[in-house]
């Protein structure tokens, strides 16, 4: 996506569940912004958000916008990233903090088999 103003290009970065781009939301809409990042989480609804899980997640985006300070926002910069949120996904997942979506379209465990309760 191109800005027609000064002809630069919005970089993005998509995985399973994340998705970055290189501008800002105004109105509903992205706007170009080569010095801030935006994250969709999840946004094909492939798992059962709370608060407290979300902010989990945005808080790891924070510090590692953060970490990254000062850098380019380039293609491996928003890769990392978003490689590193999917992790975190998969971590609250495999502890339990997060759920599939029964309801999603396509439920393909793309993070893994839910675990079953283990019987001591």
């Amino acid at each position: 996506m191109a800005d027609p103003a000064t002809g630069t290009t919005l970089i993005k970065s998509t995985t399973r569940h994340v998705r970055l781009f290189t501008a800002r939301v105004e109105n509903g809409q992205l706007v170009f912004d080569p010095s801030q990042l935006t994250l969709d989480l999840d946004p094909d609804n492939e798992f059962l958000w709370d608060a407290s899980t979300q902010e989990i997640v945005q808080q790891r985006f924070r510090e590692l916008v953060d970490a990254h300070a000062g850098a380019d926002l380039n293609d491996y910069t928003l890769r990392r990233i978003g490689s590193e949120l999917e992790g975190k996904i998969r971590e609250l997942l495999q502890a339990g903090q997060l759920r599939y979506n029964p309801d999603c379209r396509v439920l393909n465990y793309s993070m893994g088999l839910p675990q079953a309760p283990q019987n001591a």
